[in-house]
């Protein structure tokens, strides 16, 4: 929480606009020591400060400009020639250039010269830039996972070819010559249910190698990117192709031809959303749009997952930033603001409350690092760390995102009538959290992505031998040793109920008590490595409120004096 107030913190109405989100945020900074290599924090924490700083004020102010200007779709230019241009707002332009030039976002998992650094970064370092960039805005961090995400599906499943024509432009820092990515996947009669895909692809008769896609993509977020995945059916003999997901292939759609020319598909028109305004989704209707196969045909929807796997890990660091974003502006306020006599935070309702906002943020950060680090081992052939990145990720996705719309809804609670106002970062950060439920599958969708991991990758093994390694290597008392292990096992009872026949409606409860389990677990062990009670107190809150059971109608609900002095302490 914030340790420095700026001037007007003696105003009768707080504000930490200005402040450093990176070094008053002491947590992450004792996080980032366990995460990352010595060498590497060192180099790299001259540009968290200056992240830090940008998210607080400079970074802050264009997401705010940005969200009340939002993009304008230009369908013709004043000649009359057909554009499709997408009109960005300047502040938006500025904040592009911050995220894909100046701190590579998209392209740091891609090249070894990012940030003066000689080398591969591991993701957790993308990951943490990223955390502090999303504390100031939400909606650009989707242009820049799809591009990064497309990028990674791309260098997988991509010929030699797509791969040396395509990989420059997706990972330059020259704004000039980036090219940015996007996937048009979601069809109004299809959803979430890939396998009606109505889309279909048919081979180029006038160009070798490539296919003409003709159909409605209904929800396509960075709709005028230089480069998107899609999916469609192959239908080479134009009787609709073979059904279900065999029949489905991604392509990879360029937004120009070879001779400069718009291809062959139209911006039919820009959703009006509740929140992400800054960035443009729209409406993509394929007219005999030229695009080329990715990856084996017929098996468009795995390697589609690939990227919609990445994105949805992505989607969970924003949300863990969502989070600590406004669990640091409530901590502020509780801190500044006097009702009664008294300071907010010396209020024993407002102490709980604020402990209340903690701890799913906290989770979710644990979280973050937990499956970036897995992630990173997957990457490099760990084939035990592949199965648990599997499972975390949906985790991620699917509880992190629920637990980020009602922490942003009540911290917005804590500044009073002023968070319902527009000129603070309240109502953007609620707004925003609600898309991350939908984003790259529902709820439901990826709960039900974590019993398919558990059925078909025995990912749950690996879950669980995962979090008992942890244990192993943590010193504690025999008391709370044998509370973790018992909803270790409880958990595991819980999600093969689910996996059985018969037990999806167990699905989302399944999900979050993984979750809840392996974020108590890591807490845990994360408390040792850096050597602070705090965290573990955390831990301990994790268990009592998120897995143990309570009786809602027991006189006893008090804020015990560990975790008093943990409100004051962080």
């Amino acid at each position: 929480m914030s340790t420095r107030q700026p001037e007007t913190a003696c105003h009768p109405v707080p504000d930490q606009h200005g402040v450093n989100l990176y070094t008053t945020d002491p947590g992450l900074r004792a996080l980032l020591q366990v995460y990352l290599p010595p060498e590497l924090l060192t180099h790299l924490t001259p540009h968290l400060e200056r992240l830090g700083a940008l998210a607080g004020g400079t970074l802050d102010d264009l997401a705010n400009t940005a969200d009340k200007n939002p993009p304008e779709l230009q369908v013709r230019a004043r000649s009359g020639r057909d554009e499709q241009k997408v009109l960005k707002h300047p502040a938006y332009v500025e904040m592009e250039r911050l995220a894909f030039s100046e701190y590579a976002l998209a392209a740091i998992s891609h090249r070894q010269d990012v940030l003066g650094w000689q080398g591969q970064m591991p993701s957790i370092a993308k990951y943490a830039l990223t955390y502090l960039f999303v504390q100031a805005e939400f909606g650009l961090c989707c242009p820049v996972s799809m591009t990064d995400s497309l990028t990674r599906t791309l260098k997988k499943f991509g010929t030699p070819e797509l791969v040396q024509r395509y990989l420059p432009s997706l990972t330059s820092l020259d704004m000039d010559e980036l090219s940015q990515g996007a996937m048009f996947m979601t069809e109004q009669a299809a959803g979430s249910d890939i396998a009606v895909t109505e889309t279909t692809a048919r081979p180029d008769p006038e160009h070798p190698g490539a296919w003409l896609l003709t159909g409605d993509k209904w929800f396509c977020s960075n709709p005028d990117a230089a480069l998107a995945m899609v999916l469609a059916r192959v239908d080479e003999d134009g009787q609709g192709g073979q059904p279900g997901l065999k029949g489905v292939s991604l392509f990879l759609l360029p937004r120009d031809l070879d001779d400069g020319t718009h291809n062959h598909y139209r911006i039919i028109r820009l959703k009006d959303k509740l929140g992400t305004r800054s960035m443009a989704s729209g409406e993509i209707r394929l007219e005999g749009a030229r695009a080329w196969l990715v990856g084996e045909q017929g098996r468009g929807f795995v390697q589609m997952a690939d990227m919609v796997n990445n994105s949805r890990l992505s989607n969970g660091v924003r949300a863990a930033g969502l989070m600590r974003r406004a669990v640091s502006e409530a901590f502020f306020i509780a801190r500044n603001r006097e009702a009664f006599g008294k300071k907010l935070i010396d209020l024993p309702l407002m102490r709980r409350q604020l402990l209340k906002l903690l701890v799913p943020s906290e989770q979710a950060r644990t979280m973050v690092f937990q499956t970036a680090e897995a992630l990173r081992r997957a990457d490099a052939g760990d084939v035990d760390a592949l199965r648990l990145a599997r499972i975390l990720t949906p985790l991620i996705k699917f509880r992190a995102c629920r637990d980020a719309r009602k922490v942003t809804g009540d911290a917005m609670e804590v500044r009073g009538g002023c968070g319902y106002i527009e000129e603070w970062t309240d109502p953007r950060l609620v707004r925003d959290a609600h898309l991350g439920s939908i984003w790259e599958g529902t709820s439901n969708i990826v709960a039900l992505d974590v019993i398919r991991a558990i059925r078909r990758e025995d990912s749950l093994t690996a879950l669980m031998a995962h979090l008992a390694q942890l244990l192993a290597e943590t010193k504690l008392d025999d008391t709370l040793r044998t509370s973790l292990q018992d909803v270790m096992t409880r958990a595991t009872v819980l999600a093969n109920a689910a996996v059985a026949d018969g037990g999806e409606a167990l699905a989302r409860r399944a999900a979050s008590a993984l979750y809840h389990t392996t974020t108590a677990v890591a807490m845990a062990w994360e408390s040792a490595r850096i050597g602070a009670p705090e965290r573990l107190h955390l831990a301990q809150l994790v268990l009592q409120h998120r897995l143990l059971s309570s009786d809602p109608l027991a006189p006893n609900h008090q804020v015990s004096k560990w975790a008093e002095n943990l409100l004051l302490d962080l």
